[in-house]
This record gives C-alpha cells, sequence and structure tokens, in this order.
C-alpha cells in the first residue's frame, strides 16, 4: 500500500481532501447527537468521574451492563482530552477514523483484485455520503466500520500464499473482531464468517489430499482468532459476574436492565408484519411512552376485518397507559401466534426478505432532516430532493456491486467478503426494527465489488 500511495499521492492527497470536506459538511451542517449518544456519553462520564461504569440517576450512579465498554470507553478517552461531553470533538476525530477506514478499504481491494481497483474504491468510499454521514453521530458505527474492514484486511493478508498462512495477521484480525464485537454485540457475526469461511477451506484442503498429507493450514489461524477474539471479552465478563452475579459476556438483545420487564409479545407481534424502516419510527419506537396512530399501521398487519378489530382495540388499550402491562403483553402474544399460524412462509421468509431489501434499498436518510415517507413526496423540497438524491445514489453503489457479481469472475476469497454480508444481511432480516444503519458494516464489500466494475485485468474464478 504504501509503494501504491508513493505512486500516486497526488491522487490520494485530493481524494483525502475531498473526503474530509464532506465529513466536515456532515459534521457541521447534520450533527447527529442522539439518545443513544447521550446514554454512551452517561456511562463515558461516570466511568472518568466516578469509576463505576453506570447511568445517573435521581440520587446515585446505578451500574449497568446495557451497553458494551467499547464506545464509551472511546468517548471517555476523548472527554478526558478534549473536556467533558465535548461531542463536536467526538465527532472530528471520528472523521479520522472514518478517513482511515477508506485507505483500509483501499488496501483490502488491492489485496484482492488490482492496485487500480484500490485507487477506485478508495474514491467511492472517500466520497461516499453514507459512511460520511455516520461519521457526523455519536454513535458506534463509524468505530465499527473500521473496525469490521481491519479485520477483513488483516485475514485477507493471513491467507495470502506469498505469506504461507502467517499467523500475526490473525492475531491482529482476532483483536479487530474483539474491538468489533466490545462495540456492538452483532460483531460476533464477523468471527462467525470468518471461521465458517476457514472451515470450508480446511475441508477442501482435506478432499485434496490423503489424511496423513493434511497438516490442516487453516485450522491454526481458526484456533487464534477464536481464542484472540473471544478474549477481548473476558474482562467485561468478570466485571458483570462481580457486579451483576450474571454471566453477560455481551449486553441485552433488548438493551434492558437487570430483571425488567420485556414486552417480547409486542416485540414477536410488530415482527410478523413490519417491513420499512418507517414503522420503525412510528410504532416501535414510540412504545413505550408514546401514542401510536393506529392509522399508520400497514395493511399486512391485518388478516381479518375481525383481527383488525381486535387489533385495533389492543393499540387502544396502550393508548390508555402508555404502558404494556404483563396482560397486555400476553395478548398481543396470543395476536402474534395466530397471525404466524396463518401463514408461516411469511413469518419466516417472506417478511425477513423484504425487511432485507428494506434496509438495503431504502434512502439512507433516518438521521438527516428528509421526512420518513419519502415516497409520499410531501416533504420539504430541499428535504425530499435529498431523499430522492441519495436514494439513487445508494442504488448505483448497490447496482454497481450486483453488476460486478453478475461477472462470475471473482477474486481469490472474495467468497469470505461475501459470507459476512449474506450472514449479516440473514441475522439482520430476523429483527422487528429493520434500521438501514445496521448494513453499513457490509458497505466496504459493496463499494470493493463496485470498484472490481472498473477492473480491466481479468481476475481468478475462484472464491
Amino acid at each position: 500500500m504504501r509503494e501504491l500511495l508513493r505512486k500516486h499521492l497526488r491522487f490520494f492527497l485530493f481524494a483525502t481532501l475531498a473526503g474530509a470536506a464532506l465529513r466536515l459538511l456532515f459534521i457541521f451542517r447534520f450533527p447527529g447527537v442522539t439518545s443513544d449518544s447521550f446514554v454512551y456519553g452517561d456511562i463515558a462520564k461516570n466511568w472518568l468521574q466516578h469509576g463505576i461504569y453506570g447511568l445517573s440517576g435521581i440520587n446515585d450512579i446505578s451500574p449497568t451492563y446495557i451497553r458494551l465498554p467499547g464506545y464509551p470507553a472511546f468517548l471517555a478517552a476523548i472527554f478526558a482530552i478534549f473536556g467533558m461531553e465535548h461531542y463536536r470533538a467526538v465527532l472530528v476525530v471520528q472523521m479520522f477514523v472514518d478517513i482511515a477506514t477508506c485507505f483500509l478499504i483501499a488496501d483490502l481491494a488491492r489485496r484482492l483484485i488490482s492496485p487500480r481497483a484500490a485507487r477506485v474504491a478508495f474514491l467511492l468510499a472517500a466520497l461516499c455520503p453514507f459512511l460520511a454521514n455516520y461519521a457526523a453521530n455519536a454513535l458506534t458505527e463509524t468505530l465499527e466500520v473500521f473496525f469490521t474492514v481491519l479485520a477483513l484486511d488483516l485475514a485477507i493478508a493471513g491467507l495470502d500464499p506469498l505469506g504461507d498462512l502467517q499467523m500475526k495477521p490473525w492475531v491482529g484480525c482476532g483483536l479487530a473482531i474483539g474491538a468489533a464485537i466490545l462495540l456492538r454485540p452483532d460483531g460476533g457475526l464477523l468471527l462467525v464468517a470468518l471461521e465458517a469461511y476457514l472451515a470450508v477451506l480446511s475441508v477442501r484442503s482435506w478432499t485434496h489430499k490423503t489424511r496423513t498429507e493434511v497438516s490442516a493450514p487453516h485450522v491454526r489461524p481458526g484456533l487464534i482468532l477464536a481464542v484472540v477474539a473471544l478474549a477481548t471479552l473476558v474482562p467485561w465478563t468478570i466485571r458483570n459476574l462481580r457486579v451483576f452475579h450474571e454471566f453477560q459476556s455481551l449486553a441485552p438483545r433488548y438493551a434492558n436492565e437487570e430483571n425488567s420487564f420485556l414486552p417480547l409479545g409486542f416485540n414477536r407481534w410488530v415482527r410478523t408484519w413490519i417491513v420499512d424502516y418507517a414503522s420503525v419510527e412510528e410504532i416501535y419506537w414510540a412504545v413505550p411512552g408514546n401514542k401510536v396512530d393506529a392509522e399508520k399501521l400497514p395493511s399486512r398487519a391485518f388478516d381479518s376485518p375481525e383481527q383488525r378489530e381486535q387489533t385495533l382495540q389492543l393499540v387502544d388499550d396502550y393508548n390508555d397507559t402508555l404502558h404494556v402491562t404483563p396482560d397486555l403483553d400476553a395478548r398481543f402474544a396470543a395476536l402474534a401466534t395466530d397471525r404466524v399460524h396463518h401463514s408461516r412462509l411469511r413469518y419466516y421468509m417472506e417478511l425477513p426478505l423484504l425487511r432485507i431489501a428494506d434496509m438495503w434499498l431504502r434512502p439512507r436518510t433516518e438521521t438527516l432532516p428528509s421526512d420518513t415517507r419519502w415516497w409520499e413526496f410531501d416533504d420539504d423540497p430541499e428535504w425530499l430532493a435529498l431523499a430522492i438524491g441519495l436514494g439513487i445514489v445508494n442504488l448505483l453503489y448497490v447496482g454497481a456491486a450486483f453488476a460486478r457479481l453478475m461477472r462470475r469472475q471473482f477474486a481469490p476469497h472474495l467468497g469470505l467478503l461475501l459470507a459476512f454480508v449474506i450472514l449479516r444481511s440473514a441475522f439482520l432480516g430476523t429483527l422487528e426494527n429493520p434500521e438501514p444503519r445496521y448494513t453499513l458494516e457490509c458497505y466496504p464489500v459493496i463499494i470493493i465489488l463496485a470498484a472490481a466494475l472498473f477492473q480491466r485485468e481479468k481476475q481468478p474464478a475462484d472464491i
């Protein structure tokens, strides 16, 4: 990569400046400090000032495990240097992290495809509005994408036949995956994808050699990867055992406090009809605490007029208290069971596929002023134009990647990246909150495939 930078210094310099300018535009025009940001920030502040990893209460600080320690640690470091709750400094630092991600994407494209593809990938990453947008949000996405790409880059380096499966890249890869997991629990999907890919390579090696000839070259990297990545969770797990007397190596799926009531019946009912992000904002996030507008429920939320009346009654009962009681949750659960029984194919196949499609294809404006229901065309002209424009840009990126896949000529080990995208997308389809940001970790793969579309040389058809 250093040789590539030396030969094309002017290109990388101007592309970097353009990428930094785009990110600064988002930072100063659309800075994103959300309620989640303040949760992370509160934990970081209490950790710094009181030595307690917890949330502020009315009279004291309560230890918590609803968030993994990766992002609070990052915020604590920024607060210690630039001042408490200095979120603008957080966003500027994230800008530099995101620029570093662009260089990692270029290096990954260089290893997989060619130096030419590396330059194209760098330009596409630097000018990608979706990566730039989240650099301007005090959330985990920017760091999560960075460590995901770092792990993939080190994995491809470790699989380089000229490197003879050296172990140093795998140690670094394990640490990068560990960092990704400490930011968000779903970072563990990267470990699963890598281990599965190494297992496939081991099986291939086994079938092409006799038992005595096989040295299991991919077994050692797999073991190192698992041990190093999971070892990063040990301090967090021990802390939770000591503080809560509970084995919790990650964080609760619903970010709930210990022994708090979870409306699992309501969540399952949501999964029987939700498809688009608009419903996440209007229905799912409204509960509890805000009224639900039943008119916002799509027609697919009802299987019959009788079920529609039953559903509207449940919504009315919730709106009376703005709280899901255990009894109300049981009624939502019964309704969900009826709907699943009515069409298992819809629940287990159709709706997850539609949620995946929505996360990949909708305009990524969830942190911007554009109306979530952009397709109704009743937003202010400038924000409607922004939504449509970003939607087109997203389709161009995804479409270019898909077009490259249709050529059916792949670089060695590109299958690893595709396995990660497929596994993560399948997992996201099971969630009741289809948020486009959850696919952002896969976007570097989209960028690399799109860059490969401009590749002239033929590549080996081996993934």
